[in-house]
């Protein structure tokens, strides 16, 4: 099966990659822009060497998407703009032209290649603020435009599957950590602030909760979805094992260091919702997908893939 990768050099499509290529049957065209080059050519380093493995370094709006196609069988469309924080005000442009013109442009490009799974990377953002296990089936209410951008992005899915038939699959991702984590994320911050002994920032009273996927865990649902029965025509959560406050989290990470975190405290960032916890049924009966990392053993992955990194850049 030729599997069609975007954001093959991002922390989840890195992953992805890898564990689609563990099946001897998949043959994996990744595609990336390498905004953040540093970081993409260490998660890309395992993969370029890899035989079943072709690499296009390249702006998606400017490549031919009809020519990269021919012959693919499954897409899996993780590339876009990430953050809620960075996607008020005149940022907003970048979140409109990665997350929708983007995803419009791929859709187009799927209508004219026959594909058999177009499958779209969302996220728990689209949500919002939601009390207890949120069910696929709960009103979208974002709260951020991050948020607004990635369902954007399901709705022109849901376009082009009722107008073209394509074949889409939507997979809405609870904070996903773990090695190669992407720096802005909350724990990649953390680690590093332990690391080189500085405060680490916590926005808010730090009880909020998540819901916290372990990488490892993740990419195996995401990688059954390319031939999952009865998955086509369904979005599906993909959350993790436990959920945890910021404070707890932080707790865990002073177990493994041995020392006490500094702490420096700002408000509450606009657009986060207090608590966000998947309700995994679906993916467990569609997927098979059972999450098994803890977050202890998740953190401990982490820190120990930080420290090498780390090291590489002293």
């Amino acid at each position: 099966m030729r599997i069609f990768v975007t954001g093959a050099g991002g922390f989840i499509g890195s992953h992805l990659c890898e564990q689609l290529l563990r099946q001897p049957e998949h043959e994996v065209i990744g595609i990336d822009g390498m905004a953040g080059a540093g970081s993409a050519r260490r998660n890309l380093r395992q993969l370029l060497s890899h035989p079943r493995f072709r690499f296009i370094e390249g702006d998606i709006r400017r490549t031919s998407l009809v020519e990269l196609l021919d012959g693919v069988d499954v897409v899996y469309h993780l590339a876009g703009m990430p953050g809620v924080r960075s996607s008020w005000g005149a940022d907003f442009s970048k979140y409109s032209v990665n997350n929708i013109e983007v995803t419009q442009q791929l859709l187009e490009a799927c209508t004219i290649v026959p594909i058999r799974r177009f499958i779209y990377a969302s996220t728990s953002s689209i949500y919002g603020e939601k009390s207890g296990s949120v069910p696929e089936a709960a009103v979208p209410e974002p709260l951020s435009p991050y948020g607004v951008s990635k369902l954007t992005g399901e709705y022109l899915c849901h376009v082009y599957a009722h107008n073209h038939g394509l074949p889409v699959i939507i997979l809405r991702f609870f904070t996903v950590y773990g090695p190669r984590q992407r720096p802005d994320m909350a724990f990649h911050r953390f680690i590093r602030s332990f690391i080189e002994d500085r405060p680490i920032t916590i926005y808010g009273d730090g009880l909020q909760t998540r819901d916290f996927t372990f990488i490892g865990d993740g990419v195996e649902a995401i990688a059954a979805a390319a031939t999952a029965e009865g998955a086509i025509g369904e979005t599906i959560n993909i959350g993790g094992k436990e959920r945890a406050s910021v404070r707890d989290a932080i707790g865990i990470l002073e177990e493994l260091f041995e020392r006490k975190a500094k702490l420096a405290w700002q408000p509450k960032a606009q657009g986060e919702p207090r608590h966000t916890w998947a309700d995994i049924r679906k993916a467990e009966q569609l997927l098979g997908y059972k999450p098994s990392t803890s977050l202890r053993e998740g953190l401990r992955l982490q820190m120990l893939d930080m420290l090498e990194m780390m090291k590489g850049e002293g």
